[in-house]
């Protein structure tokens, strides 16, 4: 891993940084955040701002609409967006960063033709269908059933925890295609049209007050069997790929805020007068080395992944484990140096602090991570 950035890379950075300064000025107010249709509109908005100015899948290969840009080129890009105050992929975020990334992988040439650009172009959102109400972290348990008709798959089922499936048009889902095999092989992954007769959604609030997760119902939908992405019952293979890019490169940009953050808490320690507070010092002092160490452990997994042709390894178990319980230490400091003024929820950090409590949740529990790391990284055995 190269550290130091060479003539080209910095070059890159001043023109990145040019356009963003004059382009963020111009963008309209952010919409309320419970407004998810309006939320939507000004996602995809930014994210076309971005296709137009050459930076949209900065790091996606080329044949499949990206610009194939270098892993340092794509850590730049995150770092000087996120510094910059740009606006985050949002509604967008599991198109870019989950189904769009899979899609190029391990999707045929018709289907990263089909479904890629869009997601570039900000004209199309997607939610994610992995979750169900008894197959959370044990997601080899899911019960949703989809049997072959032809040319279709019908699919009768539900799913809980469907990021942003209110306002998605697509929804990578999956589903069991072969309930006799082995729970591991006989699941499909299906591109589903959320416009589809017998999709049924029904938003969740979640403790934030916010409601971009929902449960979606499935009454005998019918889907092409064009849809699938990978052959049928090879479903789970495919589902580590996408989980390698949630889990090894989707929360690079969060990690550039959390840095952010630590540094406005520094001087909001300073300017309340904690700053003499010892312990306090010793906690933003570990924290600072903990998230520096997450970034070149970033930096590592996303050039490792571009090593090995793009889909990050098991490294992003690593990193998952440890920020999860590290963004919450974050705000858990966040609430000790704002004090009464953390109870205020009109106050950014407060929703960060809630929303934190999910992270060793999402995307795997740290049980789960912590079982990959034993048995895939340590060699151990795998426990009983």
């Amino acid at each position: 891993m190269e550290l130091a950035h060479s003539p080209e890379e910095e070059e890159f950075r001043a023109r990145l940084r040019a356009w963003l300064a004059g382009v963020l000025p111009t963008l309209p107010p952010k919409p309320p955040p419970d407004d998810w249709p309006a939320r939507r509109a000004y996602d995809l908005g930014w994210q076309r701002m971005l296709h137009d100015a050459g930076y949209a899948g900065l790091h996606w290969p080329v044949d499949a609409g990206g610009r194939g840009a270098t892993p340092t080129q794509h850590l730049i890009f995150l770092e000087e967006t996120e510094k910059a105050g740009a606006p985050y992929v949002g509604a967008n975020f599991v198109g870019l960063l989950h189904a769009g990334p899979t899609i190029a992988a391990e999707g045929t040439p018709e289907q990263r033709a089909r479904w890629l650009p869009p997601v570039l172009r900000g004209e199309e959102v997607w939610c994610q269908g992995f979750s169900e109400p008894e197959a959370g972290s044990d997601l080899a348990s899911l019960r949703t059933r989809a049997w072959r008709d032809g040319d279709t798959y019908v699919v009768s089922g539900s799913k809980i925890w469907t990021s942003h499936a209110e306002v998605a048009d697509w929804c990578e889902l999956l589903v069991r295609t072969d309930p006799a095999a082995p729970r591991h092989r006989g699941i499909t992954w299906l591109a589903l049209p959320m416009d589809a007769p017998g999709v049924t959604v029904r938003p969740l609030r979640t403790l934030a007050g916010s409601n971009e997760f929902a449960e979606v119902f499935l009454d005998e939908v019918r889907v092409p069997v064009a849809n699938r992405v990978g052959a049928e019952n090879d479903g789970w293979r495919v589902t580590m790929v996408t989980l390698s890019f949630e889990r090894g490169t989707a929360f690079v940009g969060e990690v550039v805020a959390c840095r952010r953050v630590l540094r406005e808490l520094a001087r909001a320690a300073h300017d309340g007068g904690r700053w003499g507070d010892v312990t306090l010092r010793r906690r933003l002092g570990r924290l600072n080395a903990e998230f520096r160490a997450l970034w070149r452990l970033t930096q590592w997994n996303v050039s490792e992944a571009e090593r090995t042709g793009g889909v990050p390894g098991v490294g992003g178990s690593v990193f998952k484990l440890r920020y999860s319980h590290a963004r919450q230490e974050l705000f858990d400091t966040a609430a000790d140096v704002l004090g009464a003024g953390s109870l205020d929820v009109g106050h950014p950090w407060v929703l960060d602090r809630l929303s934190s409590l999910s992270y060793t949740i999402a995307a795997g529990t740290s049980q789960i991570q912590q079982n990959i790391v034993a048995e895939r990284i340590l060699g151990l055995p795998k426990g009983r």
